[in-house]
Parts: structure tokens; C-alpha cells; sequence
């Protein structure tokens, strides 16, 4: 199959200049693109663990350790333990993050409000829900491969 008839190639082509956009609105702020959107994450959740905004960012458990360190080193988050299970961290927004978030966010919001100037409404709702159909087909087919045959991300966890 030609690279031009595969959906994959064209996603990813978009997903990429989206990337790649974003990292341009963001770079006065100092923040990288998943950085952005951790303290985005943050912002509606606060409190939630690291596991769980690895998840909500779709990056990796260790990607998500390696943000937060860079974000706790500039003084964007705080870590505290959970009131009953110590050995979770909740991780915050500080005052600071809240402002440089603002900043970022206000950068990035142009950006997409650019990109979906580009649409009329309906075209923007079947984007999404053809992008929404993409995503449940191929989250069901990964889930549907036997664990062995899975990433070691997206492996059971082993008792």
C-alpha cells in the first residue's frame, strides 16, 4: 500500500506539524511540548499521581518521571505524599505554574484556534469524530492482541 493511501501516514504527518507548531507557540515559555501539557493536565486534576497523567498525556510512565523532574526543578510543581497511601505522590501546580502555564496556554490556544479556523463546525465534528473512530478501532485491536504480543507498556502487570 502507497504511504499516500495509508491513514497512519497522514495522521501522523498532521500530528507532526501540530507538534511541531505548538513547540514554536511554547519556546517563550521555556516549556517543551509534554510539558505543556502535564501542567495543562495538572491544571483540570490536581492531585493526580504520576502514573495517571502519564496516562491522560499518552507518554510513558518514565517519560512522565523525566517531565516532572524538569517542572519540580523549575519550581512548576510541587510532589507531596497522598494522605493515606504515602508511596503516591500527588503532584500540583505551584503559584508559578499556574502563571507560566497561563502564558503557554494562551500561546497554544492560538494555535489551535488557527488550525480550527481552517473548518467549518461540521467539518471540525467529523474530523473529530473520524479521529475518535480511528482511535477506538486501534485501541481495541491493540487490546485484542495477546499480551505477549503487546508493548511491554500496554502488558498486564505481573503479580
Amino acid at each position: 500500500m502507497p504511504a499516500q493511501e495509508r491513514i497512519g501516514h497522514h495522521v501522523k504527518r498532521a500530528e507532526q506539524a501540530l507538534s511541531a507548531a505548538k513547540h514554536a507557540a511554547l519556546k517563550p515559555s521555556g516549556l517543551t511540548v509534554p510539558q505543556y501539557a502535564a501542567l495543562l493536565q495538572l491544571s483540570a486534576s490536581p492531585g493526580i499521581s504520576a502514573a495517571a497523567l502519564a496516562r491522560a498525556c499518552a507518554v510513558t510512565p518514565p517519560t512522565m518521571n523525566t517531565v516532572l523532574k524538569n517542572l519540580r526543578e523549575r519550581g512548576l510543581i510541587e510532589r507531596t505524599p497522598h494522605e493515606w497511601h504515602r508511596n503516591i505522590l500527588e503532584t500540583r501546580l505551584t503559584a508559578e505554574g499556574e502563571a507560566v502555564l497561563k502564558s503557554a496556554d494562551e500561546r497554544a490556544v492560538r494555535v489551535e484556534r488557527g488550525l480550527a479556523a481552517e473548518f467549518t463546525a461540521a467539518e471540525r465534528e467529523t474530523l473529530i469524530a473520524l479521529l475518535d473512530r480511528c482511535t477506538a478501532f486501534l485501541d481495541a485491536d491493540r487490546a485484542s492482541r495477546p499480551a505477549a504480543d503487546r508493548p511491554a507498556a500496554d502488558r498486564p502487570a505481573a503479580d
